[in-house]
């Protein structure tokens, strides 16, 4: 009989089943880690003569989950920009809930790569031996790559959204902007290119997933059911011969 304990057997990772699987793994990786680590700002220049002739800059400072009508503009320390109280002027938008369900998922998606990695490499007899962990390997597979699609279509809905709210149009939407006394211009915004290297990996991962279903629907019932209970018969009667 096959023993069901936890052997070190690394053949499965040089195979498409369990070298996709590393692949999926450093995909989540990137996905979670270039969305959820950013940290950006985006600054406008305000001057209002003929009190003030000089521009200068305010900030603000935006980051995950993107919250950005949490993110107020703040003037250099100890500096009184024409009179105004900036921190009472925010970014517009709340993205939170596509940014937060896009990380969550990804991270979901990385540990659950750390779990079938250690079934491939530990318990691959296991896995072999038993018709239900190829099919829920195949559910969460389909699964998985459904919610890829989901998720990183919001968010790249939302980052292209993100942009323009930190964009030249922002200096529309800040009363000081429409201010005769303080003019205001937009300055700069931090690049945004990690962000969408985050949208990179999400496709990307879409179609790992996508790819590997097809791999995980081999090793179950379905593709082969003929062949389900040859590798568990132990001896027993042979069938009848042929009249």
């Amino acid at each position: 009989m096959r023993m069901s304990g936890f052997q070190i057997n690394l053949n499965p990772l040089k195979e498409l089943l369990g070298f996709i699987k590393v692949l999926e793994w450093l995909a989540s990786i990137f996905a979670f880690a270039t969305c959820g680590g950013f940290k950006g700002q985006t600054e406008i220049q305000a001057s209002c003569p003929p009190k003030l002739t000089e521009n200068k800059t305010t900030t603000a400072v935006f980051c995950y989950p993107f919250r950005l009508n949490e993110a107020s503009f703040q003037p250099p320390p100890g500096v009184n920009v024409c009179d105004v109280n900036w921190k009472s002027f925010v970014l517009i938008g709340d993205y939170s809930s596509s940014a937060q369900f896009y990380v969550t998922f990804a991270v979901f998606v990385f540990l659950y790569c750390i779990a079938a990695l250690l079934l491939y490499v530990g318990y691959m007899n296991l896995y072999l031996d038993s018709c239900k962990l190829p099919m829920i390997d195949f559910v969460v597979t389909l699964v998985a790559t459904f919610l890829w699609l989901v998720s990183t279509s919001a968010w790249a809905k939302a980052l292209t959204d993100i942009k323009i709210a930190t964009g030249h149009n922002i200096v529309q939407e800040i009363l000081p902007g429409q201010n005769k006394e303080a003019l205001c211009y937009f300055s700069s915004v931090t690049s945004m290119g990690s962000l969408n290297v985050s949208v990179i990996f999400g496709f990307l991962s879409m179609t790992l997933w996508g790819g590997n279903a097809w791999f995980v629907y081999k090793e179950t019932s379905l593709h082969s059911p003929s062949n389900t209970f040859a590798p568990h018969s132990q001896g027993g009667i042979s069938p009848p011969a042929g009249i």
